[in-house]
């Protein structure tokens, strides 16, 4: 059993304009820090805005550096097959230095196929792209020569490669982390397969973390993080929490399903979609029955898909940070921050020997 520490993760998609949407995030991440979280993370999506409203964030994570001062901050994920992976490199060494070694760095290959065309790459070539981006990526975080020339990134980015997380839905590919010596990212949900419809989550993501532990080299420190969707309310807004769960859930169940998710009863979209949400009481409920936090070193929480406000997400960060965390046991404030910094430099835990 590990002590994960807590986390905040947001896809910026507030029902407002997009400078609304990243003032929210910002006045979001900053709450969070005063609530206790360790880190605080923001995912990259491009040209749409009802999927996510984020194309740059180390932009946007740079101005959160600058109204914080412990946090860590994230990225999930950089979709590295269709960025420059010498430009990320730069640009990340660059917040890095900013925000005093608080960036840890999670990338992915994409989910978004639509998204490769425009910046003239087939969502075929995905994974070579990724893999091949990936290496560059870390080559000249650590300071090689780029692409076999003699030019070194600049500024330096110190240990910044040994902080790069990869985020999967596979075993293949937690397997590919762990031989890496990377962190690990795991979704906040997870597709059924038409072979096991009612698989849970810890179910499909057991395999995940079973094969990201046997391939991670002897001595690394394992990094897992799970991400979660909670929505935590004062008992006297219970109904109101419940009704924005299922404005926000019912239009994506029927994204995903289609007119089907109209029959289904509110409780099973919330099963379906692997939501925490209502009193403190009921999250801490659900939340200490998921195994797989139990084995995390991290857990980070959105609110998402449910459609809440500005200021219930604010007062959800608020009671995930002082009510909820406290009684499952998990890390926050400070030291957990640091701990975060430092992680990756530790020797692997007993627990995962």
């Amino acid at each position: 059993m590990t002590t994960p520490r807590l986390g905040f993760f947001s896809r910026l998609l507030e029902d407002a304009s997009a400078a609304d949407r990243y003032r929210f995030g910002l006045e979001q991440i900053q709450h969070a820090e005063r609530s206790g979280f360790a880190s605080a993370w923001v995912a990259q999506h491009h040209f749409g805005a009802h999927e996510g409203g984020l194309p740059s964030p180390i932009v946007f994570l740079a101005a959160a550096a600058e109204r914080t001062s412990r946090i860590g901050l994230g990225t999930a994920v950089l979709t590295l097959p269709i960025e420059d992976p010498v430009r990320a490199a730069e640009d990340a060494a660059v917040l890095d230095a900013l925000s005093g070694g608080r960036l840890q760095l999670g990338v992915a290959s994409g989910g978004t196929p639509g998204s490769f065309a425009a910046f003239g790459k087939d969502a075929a070539d995905r994974a070579a792209l990724h893999a091949e981006h990936l290496d560059v990526f870390r080559s000249t975080l650590r300071g090689d020569g780029v692409r076999g020339t003699e030019s070194v990134a600049y500024p330096p980015a110190g240990d910044l490669a040994d902080r790069i997380w990869q985020a999967t839905f596979s075993p293949a590919g937690g397997a590919r982390a762990g031989a890496a010596g990377d962190g690990l990212l795991l979704s906040r949900t997870q597709p059924r397969t038409p072979e096991a419809p009612d698989a849970t989550l810890g179910d499909i993501q057991q395999r995940i973390v079973d094969a990201y532990l046997d391939a991670l080299p002897e001595g690394a420190a394992p990094r897992i993080l799970a991400s979660r969707t909670a929505f935590v309310v004062d008992p006297d807004r219970r109904d109101e929490a419940f009704a924005l769960a299922e404005r926000g859930l019912r239009a994506v169940a029927a994204q995903l399903i289609g007119a089907y998710a109209a029959d289904l009863p509110l409780a099973e979209l919330i099963r379906l979609s692997d939501t925490h949400v209502g009193t403190v009481d009921e999250v801490v409920a659900s939340l200490a029955a998921d195994p797989i936090i139990a084995q995390a070193t991290d857990v980070t929480f959105q609110v998402h898909s449910v459609a809440a406000t500005h200021e219930l997400t604010l007062r959800s960060i608020e009671l995930l940070g002082t009510q909820v965390a406290p009684r499952l046991g998990w890390a926050t404030g400070p030291d957990a921050a640091d701990d975060l910094r430092d992680h990756h430099r530790a020797a692997a835990r007993k627990e995962y020997a």
